[in-house]
C-alpha cells in the first residue's frame, strides 16, 4: 500500500452509506486542500464445505479495479482540482483500512446504522476502525 501521509482516507465498497462517506471525504479535501485516498479491498470468497463453482471469468481484483476507477471518475467530475488517487488491497476492509491510517491525516468510513446489538453480532468495520485506526476516524452515518 502506498503511502498516505496528509491525505483524507476513505474506503468504498458502492454501498450507500460508503458513498455518502466518499461524497463527504471529498467535500472535505476540496475545503481543506488534502488529498483524497478512496481504497476498495477486495478478496476471494470463502467458502467451507461444498459450494457453487466460480464463473471462469470472475476476477475480484479486475471488478476492485474498474470499480475504483470509475468511483474516481465520479470524484474528479464533482471536484475539480483536488488530488485524488484510488487503490485497491487483497484483504478484508477493516484491516486493510487501519493499514491504510498509519500514515493519514484522516479515515472516513460509512456505517450503515444496523445499531449496536447487529454490530456485536456482524461486527463493524466503522467500529473495527474506531477502535484500532493511527489516525481520527470520522464514521459518516447514511441517513434513512
Amino acid at each position: 500500500m502506498g503511502t498516505h501521509a496528509g491525505r483524507i482516507v476513505v474506503g468504498i465498497d458502492g454501498s450507500e452509506s460508503s458513498n455518502a462517506a466518499l461524497d463527504w471525504a471529498a467535500d472535505l479535501a476540496q475545503k481543506t486542500g488534502q488529498g483524497l485516498t478512496l481504497i476498495c479491498a477486495w478478496s476471494f470468497p470463502n467458502t467451507y464445505g461444498w459450494a457453487a463453482p466460480l464463473p471462469a471469468d470472475y476476477d475480484p481484483e479486475k471488478d476492485a479495479t474498474e470499480f475504483v476507477e470509475k468511483q474516481l471518475e465520479r470524484v474528479r467530475s464533482a471536484h475539480s482540482g483536488i488530488d485524488v488517487k484510488g487503490e485497491t488491497v487483497e484483504d478484508h476492509a477493516a484491516p486493510a483500512l487501519v493499514e491504510a491510517s498509519k500514515s493519514a491525516a484522516l479515515l472516513v468510513v460509512g456505517s450503515r446504522g444496523h445499531g449496536e446489538f447487529a454490530g456485536m453480532l456482524l461486527g463493524s468495520v466503522s467500529e473495527y476502525c474506531t477502535g484500532h485506526a493511527h489516525c481520527p476516524v470520522m464514521v459518516h452515518r447514511s441517513k434513512k
